[in-house]
This record gives C-alpha cells, structure tokens and sequence, in this order.
C-alpha cells in the first residue's frame, strides 16, 4: 500500500500552503505530510565527518597590505561574513525568513553560480568542512525524473501505489532544484520550507537536493549553523556566464 493518495498530491499541498492557508492546514495537507515523513527514511544519506564542501557569497572585502598605505587591495570576505547570521536570514528555499541554514554545494562551480554573478562580479569563496557525521534527506533521487514517471503509465487503468509514491516524490525533489531568487515571490518557498521543517522535526540535519547549476553538482542545507566549519577563503572574479534555453512552451502567431 503506498503511502500517498494521488499522484497530484505535492501540487494540491504546494497550492494550499503558498495561496490558501499556510499556519493552519487542511486534514488533505496533515496526510500528505504524514505520508512524507513515513516514506523520507529511505532517502536518509549519511554525510561523514571532515568532508569538504564549498560556499560562495556575492561580493568581497578590502585589505590594506602592510607597508602600502592608501593602498587597497580586494580580498575573500572575512569568516564571520561567509556564514549566515544567527539572527537573521533571508527566504530561502529551505528556510523562512529569519531562521537561517547553512547552503553548501559540492563543487566550486555550483557554488559560485548559486549567487548569481555578473561578469566583473567579485564571489568570495571558502570550503566548510562538517565537524560530525550527519544525516540528511536525499531529495535528488528524481529531480529530473518527473515528467518521465507520469507520462509512463497507463491512461485509464489505476495507477499503482509505488508508482505514486515516486511520482510525488519525483515533484517534490523538483520543487527543491527548482533556482531561486531573492526577487520570487516568497509564498514559492512555502512548501519546501514546510517539508524541510518536517525532516528538522524527525530529527534529520539537513536537506541535500540537485543544485541548478552543472550535472554534477548537488546543494546542501545543514539546519545547524555550526555543523560544518570554514578551512579557507579565496576570491573570484567573474569572466563569462553562459547561458542556454529551452523553449517550455508553445508559440503563438499574429495574423492582421
């Protein structure tokens, strides 16, 4: 028996939580994230201690070198400026405004796109490295899997449950690789948030989900600012940001 009612589930719970009532949710939303917290175990990945990842952050500090007075020179933001703040926080998509977590990305590259630079964009970058083994919720098992797992299937017959069950967690997967802006619309974040609450509350220490940028890249979102600790900082600039499209939908055509 699979733990989900329909494959639409993660769409109706999203929909509900981001324009309809986020605090106080439906009997429909508490049994969706029931079903969430009765499947996510299997998706429990450990992270090891020592492991190195990467963090970026848009911008540099200046440093005077000793014997050049009036002279400045741009260096990696310091280590008080590389991890979030205790007290405050933008939205992200793991976290609601105010309650902070720690983004990480397992390569430089993915790190750096994260933020967004323009060309000429200096990135202050440093590797964490995780002061205990940690666990965490695996949500890129079927990132880009979605769409394949709901077109192979049956029309007119019952879906099977286990084909529910990855169908949802499918789109729950891409909703967390989905890129993010501090422009999006806040209530965007809502679901996610809710779902990373959840694995906060069975006692999980983070989030690991497909990072938007590079094939081999992966994000991570450790609940515990101190889980991990900065070994370095170095500072970038940006040179060349390449783009590519996809067209997502159809045309349309004016005629007099």
């Amino acid at each position: 028996m699979g733990a989900f009612k329909n494959w639409n589930d993660y769409g109706v719970f999203a929909q509900e939580i981001a324009r309809q009532r986020r605090y106080i949710r439906t009997a429909r939303s508490e049994e969706f994230l029931r079903a969430v917290a009765a499947t996510c175990g299997v998706r429990a990945i450990a992270i090891q201690k020592d492991k190195l990842f990467w963090r970026a952050q848009l911008g540099n500090d200046w440093d005077t070198p000793e014997g050049s007075p009036g002279f400045e020179q741009a260096v990696c933001f310091s280590p008080k400026r590389m991890k979030p703040l205790s007290e405050r926080a933008f939205e992200g998509r793991v976290n609601p405004k105010g309650i902070p977590c720690l983004y990480l990305s397992t390569t430089k590259q993915a790190a750096m796109s994260e933020v967004r630079p323009w060309v000429g964009a200096m990135v202050s970058v440093a590797q964490f490295k995780t002061v205990r083994t940690l666990t965490l919720v695996n949500c890129s098992l079927l990132h880009d899997k979605y769409f394949n797992l709901l077109l192979d299937r049956k029309f007119g017959e019952p879906m099977p449950p286990e084909k529910i069950d990855q169908i949802v967690w499918a789109a729950i997967d891409r909703a967390f690789a989905d890129p993010v802006t501090r422009a999006d619309d806040e209530a965007e974040y809502a679901a996610t948030q809710t779902i990373a609450d959840l694995f906060r509350s069975q006692g999980y220490d983070g989030v690991a989900y497909k990072s938007a940028f590079g094939d081999d890249g992966f994000s991570l979102a450790l609940f515990d600012l101190n889980a991990a600790k900065q070994v370095n900082g170095l500072l970038f600039e940006t040179k060349k940001i390449d783009f590519s499209f996809d067209e997502s939908g159809n045309p349309y055509f004016i005629t007099e």
